[in-house]
Formats: structure tokens, sequence, C-alpha cells
């Protein structure tokens, strides 16, 4: 059986303009350019309120799905999280109900392209249209996120531009009668309109199952989910507005294009031309966009076995072929079989339930306590946006009527029967609702904390996490001789015991126990213990170079001890207790650094203390220099640190005299010999070298 599989992971290629672009692109279509016309049946001119009360539910959806993407930034989104959360069986039905949900907007949004193209061709069959409109997103989809983004970002771009022209222009000519009888409708008709109206804005959270593909997604994630929430609200806010006070209430009721009616009435045929074309390219763009992000459900299935191994199958540009495929199959069948208000239905539904899956996940991953668990971004209000979330979304489906309810009662039932026959046999592994069980005196899955460290490893440092400092300032021990693996601890503790509030026997024992129970990583030539300690404001770190190898004694589960290979670097890092995330961090850059092909020889090969520390030094972010008084920092010798001219963001970390580290103030005088270890971003480095290079003239 297998746990957890390995497979190629997706380029990092979506930029924040993409991640906005792809979630904005799947929120503004058929929930603008169609469905006003379907909800002024059930609630007249109060449809506007139900826009907006729709947004309710989302909002706690929106920062849990957030929260959760940061964390876990891989393939799947929504299926990814409750299946690392809940549990492979919760994982089946997230995965094919957010996939159904996608897939069902998809097709949605191909019948509202429909629509708008048979005002300028009557008689053009609808359903062949949309199905080949279905077969050539497909085939744009196969060309790679990155293709397929840059096509999105196009079509996002003139969409907002036509829509902000029919809002602005229309506004002013709002018809006050077509609002009478706004508070009349009973609350029971706006809240199941609400919940036929949800569709429109699940494309917010949808991005999340491209996670994997996102460029610094701890960053870009939130904030393009952000601002394409604040542009879906402004749109249906103000666009809904537009269309109920320029159509007249009975022409509205069930009009297929309402915005073009209302366009019609505004300033003509033109008008119509303008806004068919907003909608063709808000249609295409949530086709696009939905068909990208729906195909990474079978693709993160397949990879943890829920799914045949032929869905996780990446082509040489790196493409899910396969799991695109099956998707426009999904989507062919839907468009055959359905009518346009039970499509949008049944996605409604279908979305509101996993979103209060996942608000039930982020509470899970919280109160599971795995140290490995570090999002981002946190949900604020924690437990109660969630709880929130639940609640909401429980009314909103109890609103819609028994069809939806029943809908996603019978894919639950699809979904335990497939994990019973096909999944179970497969799999070995839980969630980590299993660690709150473990909390409780039951088990827990030991397999999930190291896939969060991997995926720590991933997705690298924060800005704020001090690694290059960290490692300016460590004190390193260059071994010629072969000595004990008990006699390195001992100095490497006395080292650490005099930058430490913590005695030296106290590190001592805790590096020694923890290599002994197994908690001190050992491979490739390289071991790494670590410790957090109450007490300790900030980390310290030893570097050991050993020429000759040690051997260390390595726990076993089963409490055995064996002896390792010969390990020529050794790291002992110190960090705070209360921050066990960034311990995490520190140690999985380390081990991404010693992962490096030229790794070891560059260790070997250093020609002394300062050497070693650069070969874990990221070069992009550091500088080494010497005082001297020929040299480009000559006018820095006999100055105070505070006097010297450095670029926003960086900083002396060290200096080093004769044999002496000084970790440096703003009144350190620099001395004639002094090595000074700058550290800072990459922009401020570049500033840096470049003043150096031209003589700092501008330091005086």
């Amino acid at each position: 059986m297998a746990i957890l599989s390995r497979s190629r992971r997706l380029r990092r290629e979506l930029s924040l303009l993409d991640v906005y672009a792809v979630a904005t692109g799947t929120t503004l279509s058929a929930g603008f350019f169609l469905l006003p016309g379907l909800a002024a049946v059930q609630a007249g001119p109060a449809l506007i309120l139900s826009y907006l009360i729709a947004a309710v539910p989302l909002v706690p959806a929106m920062f849990s799905v957030v929260e959760l993407a940061t964390a876990m930034p891989r393939a799947g989104g929504i299926y990814y999280f409750l299946d690392r959360s809940l549990g492979p069986l919760f994982g089946t039905l997230g995965g094919l109900g957010t996939w159904l949900a996608v897939t069902l907007k998809v097709a949605f949004a191909l019948i509202g392209m429909g629509a708008y193209l048979g005002l300028f061709v009557p008689d053009l069959p609808m359903l062949p249209l949309a199905l080949a409109l279905a077969v050539a997103i497909a085939v744009l989809c196969l060309l790679g996120a990155r293709t397929s983004g840059g096509f999105q970002i196009l079509l996002v771009a003139g969409l907002l531009a036509i829509l902000a022209s029919f809002v602005g222009g229309g506004l002013p000519f709002v018809q006050r009668a077509h609002f009478d009888g706004f508070f009349a409708v009973d609350t029971a008709s706006v809240l199941s309109t609400a919940g036929l109206v949800y569709i429109s804005y699940v494309g917010v959270t949808t991005v999340a199952s491209l996670a994997e593909e996102v460029k610094n997604p701890e960053r870009n994630l939130p904030l393009g989910v952000f601002l394409s929430l604040g542009t879906a609200l402004l749109v249906y806010g103000l666009g809904t507005t537009v269309i109920v006070g320029l159509v007249p209430p009975e022409q509205l009721k069930g009009d297929l294009t309402p915005v073009a009616t209302a366009a019609e009435l505004l300033v003509g045929d033109w008008g119509v031309v303008l806004v068919s074309v907003a909608a063709i390219l808000a249609f295409t763009s949530v086709a696009n966009a939905g068909l990208l992000s729906a195909s990474r459900y079978p693709l993160a299935m397949s990879r943890d076995h829920l799914f045949p191994s032929r869905l996780r199958r990446l082509n040489r540009r790196g493409i899910p072929t396969a799991s695109i495929l099956l998707t426009l199959g999904l989507i062919l069948t839907i468009l055959i079989g359905f009518d346009a208000t039970w499509i949008a239905k049944l996605a409604s539904a279908l979305q509101l339930a996993m979103f209060a899956l996942v608000s039930l996940a982020v509470i899970v991953m919280r109160e599971s306590h795995i140290d490995s668990y570090d999002p981002g971004y946190r949900s604020p209000f924690y437990p109660w946006m969630q709880i929130a979330g639940i609640v909401s979304a429980g009314l909103l489906i109890a609103q819609m009527g028994a069809t939806p309810a029943l809908f996603c009662a019978g894919l639950a039932v699809v979904a335990i029967g497939w994990y019973a026959y096909y999944a179970r046999a497969r799999i070995d592994r839980g969630g980590a609702i299993f660690h709150v069980f473990e909390r409780l005196g039951r088990q827990r899955f030991a397999g999930l904390d190291p896939e969060l460290r991997s995926i720590l490893k991933e997705k690298g440092l924060r800005q704020e996490d001090p690694f290059e400092e960290i490692v300016a300032r460590a004190h390193a021990l260059d071994l010629d001789e072969r000595i004990s693996f008990e006699q390195l601890v001992a100095e490497a503790s006395a080292q650490l015991a005099r930058r430490l509030p913590v005695s030296a026997d106290r590190l001592q024992d805790g590096f020694m126990q923890g290599t002994l129970v197994g908690m001190t990583p050992v491979e490739r030539g390289v071991a790494l213990p670590h410790l957090r300690l109450p007490g300790v404001e900030k980390a310290e770190m030893v570097l050991v170079r050993a020429r000759n190898g040690i051997s260390v004694p390595v726990g076993t589960p089963l409490g055995q001890t064996r002896t390792s290979d010969p390990v020529y670097a050794v790291f002992f890092l110190v960090s705070p207790e209360h921050d066990p995330a960034r311990h995490l961090r520190l140690l999985a850059q380390l081990a991404g650094r010693v992962e490096e092909d030229e790794f070891r020889a560059n260790w070997l090969a250093a020609s002394d203390e300062r050497a070693l520390q650069e070969v874990l030094l990221r070069s992009e972010r550091f500088v080494s220099l010497a005082i001297e008084g020929h040299g480009l920092t000559a006018k820095w010798r006999g100055r105070a640190l505070a006097d010297i001219w450095l670029p926003d963001g960086c900083l002396v970390a060290v200096v080093r005299r004769d044999e002496e580290v000084i970790v440096p103030h703003g009144s350190t005088v620099l001395r004639e010999g002094d090595w000074v270890t700058i550290i800072g971003s990459p922009k401020g480095m570049h500033e840096l070298r470049d003043r150096l290079r031209d003589g700092d003239r501008s330091s005086d």
C-alpha cells in the first residue's frame, strides 16, 4: 500500500496578476451576464440583496481556503486540504464535489456564451456550439498554465474595461420605479435566490487548486484572492443595480441576456455589441480558468492513489494531459444532460457544502497542533469565522430546496462507495484529525508531518526569517582530527552556551537525547542536531566541518541505536521554543542547501571559517568585505557603523577581528583588517555592490 506518492511537481509560473486574472475571470461571467434574469424570477428587484447575501458564506470560506493554500500549496486545492485534514474519505468527497462544482460552472459559462452569440446569429444551435467551445478551451489548457494564464490576463483586462463603461454609463439613468417592492419580497425567496446566485462567487477561491503553480504563494495567493473578491462585490453590487434600474421588471424575469437588454435600452444597438463582447470575454475567461483549475483535482487525487495512476502523469511540458481530457469529458456530459437553472443550483449547493468542510478543515488543522502547519496567512477571528462559514452554508443549502440537498447527499454516497471499492485498499494514511484524536488519547497519522515539512522546504524562507544573520554570526569548528560525536556535541554546546542563556550541560543533554531518539536528520554526510528551548530569544548555530568524518549514533523507531555513515558537516541549531514554525523553516532551508549537488565539494574545499559560512549563504543576499586602507572600503576605516551608508534593508550582521567574532552595534568602530559580513535583500545588495564598485563616492 502507498502512503504518499512522490511525483513530478507542476512548474511555478503564475504571478500575482495571473492569480487575480484567474480568480476574477472565473467569477465575473454567467453570474453577471446570465443569472440576474433567472434570479429576478424568484426575488424581483431584491436580487441585488441576494447577490450581496450570497457573498456572506464566501468570506469565511475565502479566509479558510487562503490559510490552507498558503500552508499547503499543492495542486488539488480543496481536495488536498480536506484529504490532509479530515482524511482520505473526506478527501474523496471533497475532490469529487469540487471537481464537479467547477465543471458545472464551466458548463454554465458555455451555455451563457451560446446565449449571447445567439443575439447575432439567432439560428445558431447553442448545444453544438457549446460543445465545440469546450473542446477549444481544452486545447488551450493543454498548452500549459503560463500560456493559458497570459491569455486570461488579456481576457480579464478587456472584460473589466467594458464593465466599467457599462456601470459608469448606466448609473445616472437608473429608474427608481423599478425598485418598487424591493422590501416586499419574502425572506425565503431572497435566501433561496442567494443560494442560486452563489455560483457567481465560487471562482474567487477556485484558484487555490493552482497553488502549486503560483510563484511566492504566501504573498500572491491571499492578495490575488482578496483583490478578486473586492472586484466581484463591486461589479455585482453596482452592476445588478444598473440592470434592475434600466430593464422593466417583467422584461427582466427569465431574460438570458439581461446585460445586453440593459445596454440596448441605454445606448441602442452598439451597446448590445459592446456588452456582448464583454460577455463572450467573460464566458471564455471562466471556461478557460475553470477547466485549468478543475483538471488539477483528478491530478491531485491520482497522486494520492484515489484515482488511477494515469491521471497523475505529466507530459514533457509538465502538463496533466489525461486529467484535462477527463475533465473535458465531464463538461461535455453536463452540457448534454442539464439545463442552465439546474446547473447553477447544483453547482452552488456543491460549492457551499465544500466550503463548509473547508472551514471545518481549518479548525482541525489548528487544533491538531502540528508544528509544521505553517500558513503564510492566518484567518482572522478564529474559530468564529469558521463556525459562521459552516452554519451559513448549511442555511443557504436548506433554503434552495430538497433537490440540491439530495444531490449533495447522493454525491456523498458515490464518494463513500468509490472510496470503499477502489481507494481504501490502495492507501494507508490519515489526516490531521488523527492528531486531534492523539491529544484525546487515540491515534495520529505519522506521515502528515513529514509531508508538511517537505512543503516548508519547497516554500523556502519568509522575508522576516533571519537565516543569513544566523549563519553570518555562527561559530565554525574545523576539525582535522577524528573525534567522537559525544566530544563534538560537548564542544559545540560550550560554544553555544557563551551566546545563549542556557548551560552547556543542558544543551549537550538535549542534542544527545534528540539524536538517540531519532530526531536528528542524518543523511548524505550531513547531520542537523536541533533544539527549541524556553528563554532563548534568538536562534544561534554552530557549523562543523569534519574533514575525516564523524560517526553519529542514530536512534531507530524500534528504540535501537545504529551508527551512521561518516558525516562531514554538522549544524547545531538552537531556536526559541515559542516559534516552532520558524525553527522548522530554518531547518528546511539548511536541508535544502545541503541537498544541492555541489554542497559537499564546496564544503570540504572552503578555505576558512568565513568561506564555510558563504557555502550556506545565498549569494544574492550577502557580501563579505575586508576593511583595507587601499580598497573600496578604505573610507569605512575608523568610522562607527551608524555613520556608514548602507542601502535600505541591509545591515552588518557580524564583524570578525582577528580570532574574535563581534556582534556589531551602531557604535562599533571598524578597524584595518576587520572582515564585515553584510546581509540584506537582493535589491539592497545589488545597490551596495554598485556603490562599492563606483568607489563609494556617496558615503562621505
